[in-house]
């Protein structure tokens, strides 16, 4: 950790002439900030190990970002995963990694957070990493190199790169990362006594950041986990994560950083609440994420004024996991339509239940904009699936919305499926194929036009860590795509509807991957370091993903130790098994998660009700965590428009 940091745009800028998109590694963006070196106490690179297009939009890092800037003792910038034309020319003329804010070599700062969302961009951080000169392995860094924290969705199972990371923080960052900050400042006054490991117990003391290096994994015969039991004194046995209480106290993003180069999401978003009680056995964010804790309308329609004032942005996001469940969803639609009437502004909602829909909502989201299509997730093919995984929406329901919508001048459907799902067999797929063309027929019976589509989308079932699905056994490839097949096959056989219904998949190898990281333990860390070393980046981009390569390393990575990427992907746990997440505390009952997972198996079991609006199911959370559920209705509305 130096004591000063020199600008390598001098070295960089004659050379961005001869790789693609040179403007994702200027910076300079509206709202961004940098500030001299020598002011901050602590200093934080943050990465969303992904390409600029993809990691500027997100709203962890932007959070983050603005949150540690607003210290005028910590400096925060931002750093992004550099594309393979890049890095030659970065190798070539030795350029480190760097941020796009002040062109800082990232292993200058004193951390370096990196936020995952997928699992598939860990050999994207260790190229970082080795970009920046920082070492692989956490063990061989010494007090010179920035602390390596992860963060994220994926951090919730942190362990497949327990050997590359200091630390995970689990849970909402807003608060963790300053008290981080905090303890790096004590430490660095104090004059760096103990060192980097003197700095990690403190941080580990606080039992919300978790430090592998502290904690020793013993292994079974049969190639399971034995134990896994902290190794120095005062480390807690369990970390738990942080949860943000009162979102209201917390309205970022404030001053939203508006891209240079086109990104993946071109629009303004405000995250109206946070959290999901629904229940969705597959849904890892919704498990994580509890409780449900509400923005006010007045603190939404704030935010809303203040970031397109200063962004330009013309479409904003009202965000969530399930956004029309707000309990105010109807008047903040309404309210915001009117605000901006004939404003070129318009407002979007991400994918929306089926049971949460109304046409009076979608009609005041369309307003003032035009009318895209709508996108419904049903999940499961057949209704007996979408009991197996929790998701309560019967055929008659989804018919009824669809037919609401394409008869109120819609054209355009989108409906999301998962293939792979527990106890899933050929006919549960297939009639996914029954379900678009009955959508089809409805849409064309209620407008009396031909022009009706319906466009099926399909994703493959990945079992994630801390939900009910985390003892089940994957479907392996070669079924998922013979399944998908089948349905494509019998849409195209359709003379009748088969052309107005669109289709859209993923292949099952990506899927068996992120399985393999998902719920990997320590030994897979051999596997990604493999993958690297062998030219793996960007792995969530199918066009540089290799099922292949990955499938080698494998063989190579876990050669000796009992187990293999089977073992990890289409093996179904039991409860007993010690699973590699267990001392990761995320409030949810084990015994909860274990009996709703019984539940799913048994087709005589009742659907779990969402405890926003029904009395506790005892998960754990709430107690567990010291938190509570925290909804409206608060009974205001938003004009006269309050201004941050």
């Amino acid at each position: 950790m130096s004591k000063s940091s020199e600008s390598v745009f001098p070295q960089l800028e004659a050379l961005l002439p001869t790789v693609q998109k040179p403007i994702q590694y200027v910076g300079g963006e509206l709202n961004s900030t940098v500030k001299d070196w020598a002011s901050a106490d602590v200093r934080w690179a943050l990465m969303y190990p992904d390409a600029y297009e993809v990691g500027l939009p997100n709203q962890g890092v932007a959070i983050l970002y603005e949150v540690l800037n607003e210290r005028d003792w910590i400096l925060a910038e931002r750093t992004y995963s550099v594309w393979p034309d890049m890095e030659r020319v970065m190798r070539d003329r030795g350029i480190p990694q760097f941020t796009v804010d002040g062109h800082r070599p990232v292993g200058d700062f004193d951390l370096f957070g990196v936020s995952f969302s997928t699992e598939l961009g860990y050999t994207n951080m260790l190229n970082a990493l080795d970009l920046a000169g920082i070492p692989l392995h956490a063990v061989d860094r010494t007090d010179e190199h920035p602390v390596v924290i992860a963060g994220g969705h994926a951090a919730f199972n942190p362990e497949p790169i327990a050997d590359f990371v200091d630390a995970a923080v689990l849970g909402d960052g807003e608060e963790i990362v300053l008290a981080i900050s905090e303890v790096t400042r004590e430490w660095k006054a104090e004059g760096r006594p103990g060192g980097r490991v003197e700095l990690l117990r403190r941080l580990a003391a606080s039992e919300n950041v978790y430090v592998p290096r502290f904690y020793d994994v013993t292994y079974a015969a049969d190639g399971s986990i034995e134990a896994v039991v902290p190794n120095k004194p005062g480390i807690p046995f369990r970390v738990r994560k942080h949860t943000l209480m009162d979102l209201d106290q917390w309205p970022y993003p404030a001053k939203p950083l508006v891209p240079l180069a086109e990104t993946v999401h071109e629009r303004f978003s405000v995250e109206i609440f946070r959290g999901c009680t629904r229940g969705c056995r597959f849904c890892q964010a919704g498990m994580i994420t509890r409780p449900v804790r509400e923005r006010s309308i007045e603190t939404i329609g704030a935010m809303v004024e203040n970031g397109i004032r200063k962004s330009g942005f013309e479409e904003v996001g009202l965000l969530s996991l399930s956004s029309a469940d707000h309990s105010e969803i109807a008047e903040v639609a309404k309210d915001l339509a009117d605000r901006y009437e004939g404003q070129n502004v318009s407002l979007s909602l991400p994918s929306t239940r089926v049971d949460a829909f109304n046409i009076t909502l979608a009609n005041e989201f369309s307003r003032n904009g035009r009318r895209s299509g709508l996108t419904f997730a049903p999940e499961g093919g057949s209704e007996r699936m979408r009991k197996v995984i929790n998701k309560a929406v019967s055929e008659e329901d989804l018919i009824r919305t669809v037919a609401t919508a394409y008869g109120n001048g819609w054209r355009q459907v989108k409906l999301y499926f998962m293939c792979g799902l527990p106890t899933e067999t050929d006919e549960d797929v297939l009639e996914i194929a029954d379900l678009a063309t009955k959508v089809i027929a409805k849409g064309r019976e209620v407008t009396g036009r031909n022009d009706i589509r319906c466009t099926v989308s399909i994703g493959g079932f990945v079992p994630k860590p801390h939900t009910p699905f985390q003892w089940a056994s994957q479907l392996d490839h070669e079924t998922t795509d013979e399944r998908l097949r089948l349905l494509r096959e019998k849409v195209r056989a359709d003379k009748k509807y088969g052309r107005a219904i669109g289709f859209r998949y993923h292949d099952g190898k990506p899927g068996v991957i992120e399985g393999l990281l998902s719920r990997g333990d320590r030994r897979v860390g051999r596997v990604i370091e493999e993958v690297w070393r062998d030219g793996g980046r960007f792995d969530g981009w199918s066009e540089h993903f290799s099922y292949d390569r990955w499938v080698g390393a494998c063989e190579k990575g876990l050669a000796g130790t009992g187990v293999d990427l089977d073992w990890y992907t289409v093996r179904e746990r039991d409860y007993d098994e010690v699973l590699p997440w267990d001392h990761l505390d995320s409030g949810l009952d084990k015994d909860w998660l274990w009996a709703d997972w019984e539940d799913a198996l048994d087709p005589s079991s009742a659907e779990v009700e969402d405890c926003r609006w029904t009395p506790c199911y005892d998960c754990g959370v709430c107690p567990e965590m010291n938190t509570d559920i925290q909804i409206g209705p608060t009974g205001k509305r938003l004009l006269p428009l309050a201004v941050l």
